[in-house]
């Protein structure tokens, strides 16, 4: 009998593993699904959104990295240029409650007002569920999901590797290439790139 329990419990181990597994955002494969308030207290869930291409960017407005990046406009440029073609770009905020970048719903929204981000909505994750789902290491950390809800980039906005405007506007954008690739119905030449920025801050 106990033999049985311990094989029972194995096997369950074992099937919880194998659909963590499948739920991991995986190059080609279905982007995991999920659902997050935004700052205004709307609900957003990532399939309400298929037939469209996302873009999931992870977001902490006190990292050098994303400062160089919002400084001169280049990311508030590349989110309105995106939503203009018709993309979903989706701001996550994963840095937990009491960290040194975390931001309540009401922040948000006074920096969202101030730095004039253009995205479809900044969703906070701030128990950091989705982001551990997709493996978001640090801001920016981005993702680019084809419409038909398949993965289709994910990692560095862009080859600049720097928190400097100048070695930013100077790099190939990563994201722009990719969303280029997709509108025109083609596939993403560079699917994947490692990320670079400030570490999330999960606990």
């Amino acid at each position: 009998m106990k033999h049985s329990l311990i094989s029972t419990f194995v096997a369950l181990l074992a099937i919880a593993a194998a659909s963590l597994a499948q739920a991991s955002a995986e190059i080609g494969k279905s982007a995991p699904e999920f659902s997050l308030t935004d700052s205004k207290g709307a609900m957003h869930k990532l399939s309400e959104f298929k037939g469209r291409v996302v873009v999931l960017e992870w977001i902490n407005l006190s990292c050098p990295y994303v400062k160089g990046h919002y400084k001169n406009r280049n990311m508030q440029n590349l989110q309105a240029s995106a939503v203009e073609r018709g993309v979903v770009w989706l701001t996550i905020a994963s840095s937990a409650k009491g960290s040194s970048s975390y931001m309540d719903a009401a922040a948000w929204n006074d920096s969202i007002a101030q730095h004039g981000i253009a995205s479809t909505a900044v969703l906070l994750d701030v128990d950091g569920t989705v982001g551990r789902l997709y493996a978001a290491k640090v801001t920016p950390h981005m993702y680019v999901i084809a419409a038909d809800g398949t993965l289709a980039y994910n990692g560095a906005i862009d080859t600049a590797d720097s928190a400097d405007p100048e070695k930013i506007a100077k790099a190939r954008n990563c994201v722009t290439e990719a969303l280029d690739a997709l509108l025109a119905g083609n596939k993403v030449p560079t699917a994947a790139t490692r990320p670079y920025g400030c570490g999330i801050k999960y606990e």
